[in-house]
């Protein structure tokens, strides 16, 4: 009738952030490394990847691209610094797992496919191969929605932001 406890996703201010890989939807509390799971980086989520492929959060410019391909920097038009980072010591792979397809000062949109990754071959050679989205200047924020473990697939919105 009134619409009194409807959620106001118009809301200028927010944004949806979306999978960047169809999975399981994890908190970042639950990551199996204390610089992730303790939110040293930043607040964010995690998935367990069930494909290769992946994709942009939200819109922004890449910012960052390490040379082992295992973290990926976007900065949004408000000014966020998201990292994606691709398993847990990958780095230690020497890019060997991972295709990149875009480049610094490219624009990407939401949804849009910027990467893949082989987990079969992370797992085997013993590393953890969950995708890690973190907002690493927090203080651009006001709140970061909490995660509600479950399957996602990639551009799902799974967190909700709000800018300060």
């Amino acid at each position: 009738m009134f619409n009194f406890f409807k959620k106001n996703k118009k809301n200028s201010n927010s944004v949806e952030v979306q999978a960047v890989v169809d999975g399981d939807l994890i908190p970042i509390t639950s990551v199996k490394d204390d610089v992730f799971s303790s939110k040293m980086l930043g607040d964010g989520f995690a998935i367990r990847p069930s494909d290769k492929q992946i994709y942009a959060p939200l819109d922004g410019e890449i910012s960052t691209l390490f040379p082992t391909k295992h973290a990926i920097g976007i900065k949004t038009d408000k000014g966020l610094e998201v990292l994606i980072h691709l398993g847990i010591d990958t780095v230690e792979l020497k890019g060997a797992p991972f295709t990149v397809n875009v480049q610094q000062g490219d624009h990407v949109k939401a949804g849009q496919a910027i990467a893949t990754m082989d987990f079969e071959e992370i797992e085997n050679k013993g590393f953890d191969d969950s995708c890690i989205v973190v907002y690493t200047n927090m203080d651009v924020l006001k709140s970061v929605s909490e995660i509600e473990e479950k399957k996602v697939t990639h551009g799902q919105e799974v967190q909700t932001i709000e800018f300060n």
